[in-house]
């Protein structure tokens, strides 16, 4: 069997409902369709299946390809490679500094639309200089119905996203990977850290640098789903319900960590983590 059989066959096995069975499908025809493509990958679980996706069904040339920044988490660099080359997806990297954009550095609410307009047409130019005709992006049906500025680059570059085209949620997205046996089924969400500094305050090295310390901290001491907020002096902390209380366990050593690396002040959020929290109020 060729891959792609293989693929159908590990679904088969799972038992994923016809609805879903369709979905897929559709998705790889829609892949099929495209005689070249660049795949826009950032390592999370959307564009990571939507890599795996197109390298099962294209017939064409096809590239992931990762523009690298100082925005991003801690071991994304160590992921993508890991990922790819476990399985033979051909992949390319770039490097883009989005601080060195004075709109993006002010942070305004359409910040996260200035950043991926920047990534997107690094990403067309790297298309056309090496004969791809079209760039894939992994948006999902879910981000439809949530605040993401980003969509408006996506439709202002003629930029397609194959898994909202098709309906795929993120919960849809997570099984069919997990049926696969991809092993970023289960992998938190873990957006870019200029989320975590509130709209209107300067996005700079130093605060990224305090937030990408904290989090790994908290990575390290067992809390796999962390945010630290970046409130100038203050860090408002956000872990998952279940683990406020472990959390506040190890307050001490947390706290006396935070104020080493420039924190006067650290805050636990009794609501615990919540995807967008920083969008709150705002409008989809």
């Amino acid at each position: 069997m060729n891959p792609l059989e293989q693929a159908n066959q590990r679904l088969e096995n799972a038992g994923i409902t016809h609805p879903l069975k369709a979905k897929w499908q559709s998705l790889i025809t829609e892949l099929s369709s495209y005689p070249s493509a660049v795949i826009a990958y950032s390592g999370g679980v959307d564009s990571s299946f939507l890599a795996y996706a197109a390298a099962q069904a294209m017939g064409g040339p096809m590239i992931a390809v990762t523009v690298f920044s100082p925005l991003e988490p801690a071991g994304l660099q160590q992921d993508v490679f890991r990922f790819v080359e476990q399985y033979g997806i051909k992949h390319d990297f770039l490097t883009h500094d989005p601080l060195q954009n004075a709109k993006f550095q002010n942070n305004p609410p359409e910040r996260c639309y200035l950043c991926k307009l920047g990534i997107l047409n690094i990403l067309w130019e790297y298309a056309r200089d090496n004969h791809y005709a079209v760039l894939l992006e992994g948006q999902n049906a879910d981000d439809q119905h949530e605040y993401r500025p980003g969509r408006q680059a996506v439709k202002e570059t003629g930029t397609f996203s194959p898994l909202a085209q098709n309906a795929l949620t993120k919960a849809e997205i997570r099984w069919l990977a997990r049926s696969l046996g991809l092993p970023i089924w289960n992998q938190p969400s873990s957006p870019c850290l200029a989320t975590r500094i509130p709209y209107g305050m300067t996005i700079t090295e130093e605060r990224l640098d305090q937030i990408a310390s904290a989090e790994n901290y908290l990575h390290q001491r067992g809390f796999p789903v962390v945010r630290v907020r970046h409130l100038q002096h203050y860090a408002s902390i956000e872990v998952e319900p279940d683990h406020l209380a472990n959390l506040l366990e190890m307050r001490e050593d947390v706290v006396s960590y935070f104020k080493e690396i420039g924190f006067h002040h650290v805050a636990l959020d009794l609501q615990g983590y919540r995807s967008g929290s920083m969008d709150e109020g705002l409008s989809p």
